[in-house]
């Protein structure tokens, strides 16, 4: 392994070389780095879903003699570290409560630490990035799958209350594609997708990306399929303490970058906010006690 370039970075550009086993034991690792120094590689493999031979196999991968060398580089990175985040970092040796308010207390934490992270300064650079680039575009075509809809229909919905920027890909009988008959070099797509990767996710974006749009994307990881074919991406978290995947740090995610691209033209937003509140008033759309019942 070249000295030149760190760990992580050979590990994404080895991704694709590596075996199924491999790259779900080195995803693992991208995605959990303060575990890596804190727990044991049986406790990782454990956590990885992997066998621990599994773990030596893929430092032998690297070029390294065993997988402590792994560990003392993330180690070493841990302590050149100035935002103190690690020390906040759980060792996940203890089994997780599978039930009851320990387990609620436990998935609130988690999502906490989520969050927080989201703040870091490379985090924050990549939401900063990806505002700016929206903000340019003429267009924002939006594209989130099966869980992910949520995310994207919610950046679009808000969105909506501020102008007619966006246009979400979700039509009906299989047409979401058709939103891109339009679409020029002018537009970007933003498309939300974590994994399992839904299939028509990845087409449109990379269909998207043969008519020259530019492709951003909130995603899950650097391995993520999407990341070759993106000019800007934000990563977030979808680790649960239970079987299923968050996607509370995605979420906040679409709220920021709104929050963000309301910001680039303040009176704008407040003078489309103040139309939005007048035109859901005139529908009766919300109501601050029970109606009575018609008879």
């Amino acid at each position: 392994m070249s000295q030149d370039n760190s760990l992580r970075d050979q590990i994404i550009a080895l991704y694709d070389e590596m075996s199924p086993q491999l790259q779900q034991a080195a995803r693992y690792v991208l995605e959990n780095p303060q575990e890596v120094a804190l727990v044991s590689m049986r406790g990782l493999a454990r956590n990885a879903g992997v066998q621990p031979a599994t773990m030596t196999r893929l430092a032998k991968f690297m070029g390294l003699a065993g997988y402590e060398d792994i560990r003392a580089y993330y180690a070493k990175a841990i302590r050149m570290r100035a935002d103190g985040f690690a020390a906040r970092a759980m060792e996940r040796e203890t089994t997780v409560p599978d039930q009851g308010s320990d387990l609620a207390q436990h998935m609130l934490q988690s999502l906490a630490a989520q969050i927080t992270k989201l703040s870091e300064p490379e985090s924050l650079a990549r939401i900063q990035a990806v505002a700016n680039r929206l903000n340019q575009a003429r267009r924002i075509y939006v594209l989130g799958l099966r869980s992910c809809h949520s995310v994207a229909w919610h950046f679009h919905y808000v969105m909506t209350l501020l102008g007619e920027k966006t246009i979400h890909l979700d039509g009906p009988a299989g047409t979401g594609g058709d939103g891109l008959l339009h679409a020029t070099d002018k537009d970007v797509l933003l498309v939300v997708s974590i994994s399992p990767y839904a299939l028509h996710s990845l087409e449109l974006a990379a269909a998207a990306r043969e008519q020259g749009m530019a492709v951003i994307t909130i995603t899950d990881s650097e391995v993520s399929p999407l990341i070759a074919i993106s000019e800007v991406a934000v990563l977030c978290s979808t680790e649960s303490q239970t079987f299923f995947h968050t996607l509370t740090p995605a979420l906040a995610i679409s709220e920021v970058l709104c929050g963000l691209l309301a910001s680039q033209d303040r009176l704008g937003a407040l003078e489309a906010l103040q139309n939005a509140d007048r035109h859901l008033q005139s529908l009766n759309t919300y109501a601050n006690n029970i109606p009575r019942r018609r008879i």
